[in-house]
């Protein structure tokens, strides 16, 4: 069964930043593309970064792109978000899954993790 353990997250202040780590179990983390997805309070879900296999690709939304860095350790199966310039629009449960820039293997969501920016 697969699963995802999101964790990282806390208050941080404007202009800070935070490390998220994706730890997976359940399938062979080196052969899926992985992304990272937010979702704001009444908010949709929406996908913030993505990486292929062997990081040969990356993707940023518009509204993370040059502060957001996404990178994995596939020996560790774990994937990482590098949130710098932390925005308080940037307040939102953080999500991982597998596949690229969609969770097209319909895999059950973690808890996810709370990343609050907040002065």
């Amino acid at each position: 069964q697969v699963h995802f353990v999101e964790s990282g997250g806390e208050v941080v202040q404007p202009g800070k930043s935070l490390r998220l780590s994706c730890d997976v179990s359940g399938f062979n983390f080196r052969e899926y593309a992985m992304s990272w997805y937010r979702q704001g309070a009444g908010q949709a879900r929406d996908v913030v970064a993505s990486i292929s296999t062997s990081a040969e690709r990356t993707m940023y939304s518009d509204s993370v792109r040059g502060r957001f860095t996404i990178y994995r350790d596939d020996v560790k199966g774990t994937a990482y978000l590098q949130m710098n310039s932390l925005k308080p629009e940037d307040t939102a449960v953080y999500y991982c899954n597998r596949g690229w820039t969609v969770p097209y293997y319909n895999d059950a969501w973690g808890q996810g993790t709370q990343v609050t920016v907040s002065s």
